[in-house]
């Protein structure tokens, strides 16, 4: 079926025609070649394709270095010249359209997860790799407290936390973790809560309307639009500040170091960073509290937090208690006025899911295979890199964050010159072909594409997602 004419002529394409054939030949002609690219997606063809008719003439399309596409607009110029007078302009239009519809630009990501959480397993993962001697135990278990404090300090470790800082699993991903925080900590002076997209709106809107902070402190807001980030220099080393170190929602990140934030400063820092740990350097010098989930970077499991405390956070823990604020107990960090210990010891407040933490602690071994924290932020900005290749080379589609400086690199956000009703027939398209699934953009930002990049998103599904992103553009543009 398949000859190999290595021949380094251009595509050349005959179409035989018998003046006694009726016009529905060439229709099953064209018809036959249809069903074979779209048999042939995903592949490019190195070779001659010959189709014979029932007698001795064939067709014979050579595409010796060229894609399906480029062969099926060949091939669609010849059909309409030689095979169009026989059935009419309008079929030709037709069928060449379908032609072009069926063509694809080139093998698909190995692995079409780009989800931005919960993200994609990393490399070589299966489930049965992981231990199960935890499983069925009590997380109260000496087996138990052991593993919950392996995860705790392999953490420590690999992050480079500074000894004196303490590090927690506690209930409720990151959102648990920063509430908990939040509702511990925050009213013992004023305040100022930045945010630039929908996590940390959703932040400073608690502070207001749920701890209503703004009866007994001042809170003062530094806003900015999706895309940009408020003037940080303007806040305060004396005030309490709330801020996500990357916003996973606008692909917008604080700058490298932090270096607004005074190192004699007063107030603390709360920090969500849950799309930034493992993927960027931490300034911990520069952070009081620091939360972040396992299901983001490391793709892990959901549902649990990781609370990271400096000893001034711990200071304020045990010398403020917060005037009539009833406190769950998922959210108590002290008892009788001093810090819980043992929660950054492993004896977590409630009843952890033994198998999510083997699944983390398996993530940790995989990152220390990959180079570590450092080796993992190299491969999310490789990741971005491949990205801000084809964005300078494509002018439809450009990032939400156009200052690089600021650019995430995990949580990666393109606008595209598309409108939203094209934006979702654009995602649906990549999710229908499985070559990208959950890409779409928040709900509450604008319309958007989000491209996961952490470290456990290979870089060459980046790149092969590529040409991919511009034959889903042209499908719903044309």
């Amino acid at each position: 079926f398949f000859s190999c004419p290595f021949s380094p002529s251009p595509p050349a394409i005959s179409v035989a025609r018998h003046s006694h054939r009726p016009a529905i030949y060439h229709l099953l002609v064209c018809n036959i070649l249809t069903l074979l690219f779209h048999c042939s997606k995903a592949f490019y063809f190195n070779n001659a394709l010959p189709i014979p008719d029932t007698k001795h003439k064939i067709i014979s399309i050579n595409m010796l270095r060229f894609a399906p596409r480029q062969a099926a607009h060949v091939a669609s110029i010849a059909f309409t010249q030689q095979a169009a007078p026989a059935v009419g302009n309008a079929a030709a239009q037709a069928l060449t359209a379908r032609w072009m519809s069926a063509a694809a630009p080139g093998p698909k990501p190995a692995n079409p997860e780009f989800s931005s959480g919960p993200c994609k397993k990393h490399p070589g993962y299966s489930i049965s790799n992981l231990p199960t001697s935890s499983l069925g135990r009590s997380h109260r278990s000496k087996l138990g407290k052991e593993r919950l404090k392996f995860a705790i300090d392999e953490t420590k470790r690999m992050l480079g936390i500074p000894d004196d800082y303490l590090v927690g699993i506690v209930p409720a991903s990151d959102t648990g973790a920063y509430e908990m925080a939040m509702w511990n900590m925050l009213g013992a002076r004023d305040i100022d809560i930045c945010h630039w997209e929908s996590f940390g709106k959703g932040w400073f809107a608690d502070a207001v309307s749920h701890l209503k902070l703004r009866e007994t402190v001042d809170v003062k807001e530094h806003t900015a639009g999706y895309g940009e980030l408020p003037d940080l220099s303007q806040t305060s080393k004396d005030r309490d500040i709330c801020f996500t170190f990357n916003g996973t929602t606008s692909g917008v990140r604080v700058p490298d170091g932090c270096d607004w934030i005074a190192d004699d400063r007063t107030g603390l820092t709360l920090c969500d960073a849950t799309s930034a740990v493992f993927a960027m350097n931490m300034p911990w010098e520069k952070l009081d509290v620091t939360t972040y989930s396992w299901q983001k970077v490391l793709g892990g499991e959901g549902a649990h937090g990781m609370l990271i405390l400096s000893p001034r956070a711990v200071e304020r823990l045990e010398s403020y208690t917060p005037d009539n604020r009833p406190l769950p107990k998922i959210f108590r960090l002290t008892k009788k006025g001093k810090l819980d210990a043992g929660i950054f010891k492993g004896a977590t407040i409630n009843t952890p899911s033994m198998m999510a933490v083997e699944d983390y602690i398996d993530a940790l071994a995989w990152a220390e295979s990959v180079g570590g924290n450092d080796g993992l932020i190299k491969i999310s900005n490789n990741n971005l890199n491949v990205i801000e290749k084809f964005v300078s080379e494509n002018e439809w589609i450009d990032f939400l964050a156009k200052d690089p400086s600021i650019r995430s690199n995990t949580s990666v956000c393109c606008t595209l010159d598309l409108n939203p009703d094209q934006i979702k027939e654009f995602v649906a398209l990549l999710d229908k072909e499985n070559v990208a699934l959950d890409i779409g953009g928040y709900r509450d930002a604008p319309p958007s594409i989000r491209i996961w990049c952490g470290a456990t998103v290979e870089t060459a599904d980046v790149e092969a997602l590529m040409p991919w992103l511009k034959w889903a553009y042209d499908e719903v543009k044309n």
